[in-house]
């Protein structure tokens, strides 16, 4: 018996994680396959051709390889091992060649056109129009409509850029795990405790004494507070380098033939370029239109980033140094400032920021909300450090949220969240299992930083638009919109942590009880747009990056073709791309943000906007409002566009000054 593919009887219709092995996988995915394409060579070769018994049809065909894929990425992406690493190299061919197969299958994309063609005569529900719309245009968005060689070269292609995205995210996560750099004593002077006891902490799960690793809630903070000139360097160095040292996971290549793999799929389907066929589903349309918003953008953060330098500089040459300020410089002596400006010393903050204390702000905020209820639930689930709630409104169970909060070895950098389960009422009400991944620093207790208490916030943003997703189609649930439409429930969550009497009751000493005191916290939140200038322009940077990558011909060599678009831009020296092209996983690890990672500031445009519609009530939880929210963002999944969504929300869509208001950028434009 393979319990994967057996029907899940433990509450809530959780998989039983404690009794699954690995092995079970490779087999619980050949028989999925084999039912899907059962059903789907059925629907394309049955008699029926009206609504359900096509585009029913085929949302029912893949259940049980949507129930063990879901279950499967959910958990090889929060704990991977190698046999979990080879069975994803395995997958990613076979998965790409059994969706090719689906959309190449010529009588069932000749059911879904004359679906479409007649779709006004066919008395279809608001809904079941839309999921008809999207099923036709992603048949053809896949080369429904190519034959012969031009059908067989994309089924190739598509399958081979499966591979290397799968190949370019274990390369990273092999890099990140193999690299740390190890510290004294004497180099933990001038350190905060809490990234000693991180170094600690890290040092000893490797049976070493304290360490640096490159775990973003280690490293940065290292390279916030270190007084170590060359060791800041070394550690950021090693940063930067992830997936550029050579050998068997160097990225480079990958990202090569990716691009030229990317521009040949977007010709073969009639484009000039990937970038102008990524973009025609989203709410941008076109690569100008995001060119557009990021130089908008960029023009005052620029300008901010080099007067902010100007002050950093001075910083430095007080402290006996000449020569050029430098990367490794910047996150110190800005640390510096905002200590010596804002009075402001994130050693002091941390204290009241637990994450057990802003776990409850996050759920907190939701019942005030949308009067969600959350009561953690015992089970074991595939890590010990697991965690999971049942949550419910007035009694009614509404999904199981799972959280996977520390740092390891066998995570893949980053935070994100996933669905196990999707949102439907198709064969009854089906409610989500919904996951969020985070790397804090695993400390007793786990104390984390603003920014990371932000990226708490967001993640479950991204949770709630799963959670409170209510449509029929699993194919339009949850977060199944524009991809620049889809950051904004979790952009606009993230306002909550802002919000004074938010911090007033959570933000609690973990040792004493005790509140932030008032100052504190007023100072806080003061310099919430500090450094603003160096974080929007290493944002921008790697947005543009991404989008010139896919504009026009693919460069044989992409690290001259970022260095020719950072020079262009004028990237300052001592800031670079957030996210280099050998580490960019959000383009190369998968196509879901590729010429799309400028969709965080498209939808920074909109979140500013929608959350000033709270404000303007009088009542940042005006019941109201957020109901509004719910019925026309978060529930709504992508049963209509994006667009019209938001209108229906806000009235119109914005323009960019709250942006740029609220990164504090708004005076220097």
């Amino acid at each position: 018996m393979n319990l994967l593919l057996e029907k899940w009887e433990g509450p809530f219709g959780l998989p039983p994680f404690a009794q699954i092995r690995d092995e079970d996988f490779a087999p619980a995915f050949d028989e999925a396959l084999t039912l899907a394409r059962g059903r789907i060579a059925a629907i394309g070769a049955g008699e029926g051709a009206d609504f359900e018994a096509v585009i029913g049809a085929l949302e029912d065909a893949e259940a049980e390889l949507d129930r063990i894929a879901g279950l499967f990425y959910g958990i090889a992406g929060a704990d991977s091992n190698a046999a979990r690493e080879a069975l994803m190299r395995d997958l990613a061919p076979k998965l790409s060649a059994f969706s090719s197969e689906v959309t190449n299958n010529k009588a069932l994309f000749a059911k879904i056109d004359a679906l479409w063609q007649r779709r006004e005569t066919e008395a279809l529900q608001s809904e079941e129009l839309r999921v008809l719309e999207l099923y036709h245009r992603m048949f053809l968005r896949s080369g429904a409509q190519l034959g012969g060689e031009e059908a067989a070269r994309l089924t190739a292609v598509k399958s081979r850029l499966a591979s290397l995205g799968t190949q370019f995210s274990q390369n990273l996560l092999a890099d990140e795990r193999s690299w740390f750099m190890e510290l004294t004593e004497q180099d933990l002077q001038g350190l905060p405790d809490f990234v000693v006891a991180a170094a600690r902490g890290a040092g000893e799960e490797r049976g070493l004494g304290p360490v640096v690793t490159l775990n973003r809630s280690l490293i940065v903070p290292f390279l916030q507070f270190s007084p170590r000139r060359a060791l800041r360097q070394k550690a950021w160095e090693a940063w930067a380098a992830r997936g550029a040292n050579g050998g068997e996971t160097d990225n480079r290549g990958i990202a090569a033939e990716t691009l030229a793999l990317r521009e040949e799929r977007a010709k073969l389907l009639g484009y000039a370029d990937f970038a102008q066929f990524k973009l025609e589903p989203e709410m941008a349309k076109t690569p100008q239109a995001v060119r557009d918003l990021l130089l908008r953008v960029w023009a005052p953060a620029r300008k901010k980033a080099l007067a902010d330098q100007a002050v950093l500089e001075e910083l430095l040459r007080k402290d006996g140094i000449e020569g050029r300020f430098e990367p490794w410089d910047w996150r110190y002596y800005s640390e510096k400032r905002r200590k010596a400006e804002h009075d402001l010393d994130e050693a002091a903050i941390k204290p009241y920021l637990s994450l057990e204390a802003m776990l409850a702000a996050m759920f907190g905020c939701a019942t005030r909300l949308f009067g969600l209820e959350f009561r953690e639930i015992e089970g074991r689930f595939w890590h010990q450090d697991v965690r999971g709630w049942e949550v419910t409104r007035d009694g009614r169970h509404i999904a199981v949220f799972l959280g996977d909060y520390f740092a390891r070895g066998s995570k893949r950098s980053g935070a994100w969240c996933t669905a196990m389960r999707s949102q439907k009422k198709r064969g009854g009400d089906i409610r989500p299992i919904v996951l969020n991944v985070c790397n804090f620093a695993k400390g007793e207790p786990c104390l984390l930083s603003y920014d990371d208490a932000r990226t708490l916030f967001h993640e479950f943003g991204h949770a709630l638009h799963q959670m409170l997703s209510d449509v029929s189609f699993g194919f339009i649930s949850g977060t199944s919109v524009a991809r620049d439409f889809v950051e904004l429930p979790s952009q606009l969550y993230e306002h909550w942590l802002e919000v004074p009497e938010v911090l007033e009751r959570y933000a609690l000493h973990h040792a004493t009880g005790e509140g932030m005191p008032a100052d504190l916290r007023a100072r806080l939140l003061g310099a919430g747009s500090y450094d603003q200038g160096f974080a929007t322009i290493e944002f921008i940077a790697s947005a543009m990056v991404d989008l010139e990558f896919h504009s026009g011909p693919a460069p044989q060599d992409p690290m001259q073709k970022q260095q020719q678009v950072l020079e262009a831009l004028g990237l300052p020296h001592a800031i670079r791309m957030r996210h280099a092209t050998p580490h960019f996983a959000h383009v190369f690890s998968g196509d879901g943000y590729s010429s799309g990672y400028y969709s965080y500031m498209w939808s920074e445009v909109m979140d500013a906007d929608a959350f000033a519609a709270f404000e303007e009530t009088g009542d940042v939880f005006d019941p109201e409002m957020a109901r509004k929210l719910e019925k026309f963002i978060l529930s709504a999944g992508g049963s209509e566009e994006a667009e019209t969504l938001y209108r229906k929300f806000r009235g119109a869509m914005p323009g960019v000054e709250a942006l740029l208001k609220g990164r504090g950028l708004l005076e220097t434009a």
